[in-house]
């Protein structure tokens, strides 16, 4: 039987040490994590940011995270990531990426919208699409 390979940030992240005091969780750590990396993929740019994507993206977020008291607040994405330990986050964000490059062969997936907007240079008769 062959082995389900690990492609979520969950599977990755998962191994994260979570240095908050058990009694002031109100968020899961991996929920944190999912919603920054998507955030800041998705162009959020700072923690006000990532909390607006995370709030903007709620429905679609709950359905494989479990939230279980909504979208952390930009303060509390702000304290975790300030707490956690930087090499560890590193290692597992490039294990993930390793992981994504696997699957898609080394293929470039192109994430900046223009191709699915339709951009058109009318001017140089060319769409936005990679020949």
């Amino acid at each position: 039987m062959k082995l389900k390979p690990k492609i979520t940030i969950a599977d990755h992240f998962s191994v994260i040490e979570d240095p908050r005091i058990d009694r002031t969780k109100r968020h899961k750590l991996i929920d944190i994590m999912t919603i920054a990396v998507c955030g800041v993929i998705c162009g959020a740019d700072g923690w006000v940011a990532i909390e607006t994507y995370g709030c903007a993206k709620y429905e679609w977020l709950k359905t494989f995270l479990e939230l279980p008291n909504g979208i952390p607040s930009h303060d509390t994405f702000a304290r975790v990531f300030a707490q956690i330990n930087p090499q560890q986050f590193q290692s597992c964000f490039l294990d993930w990426m390793k992981s994504i490059q696997k699957i898609t062969e080394g293929e470039v997936v192109a994430i900046d919208g223009k191709t699915l907007r339709g951009s058109y240079d009318k001017s140089s008769d060319q769409s936005a699409k990679q020949k």
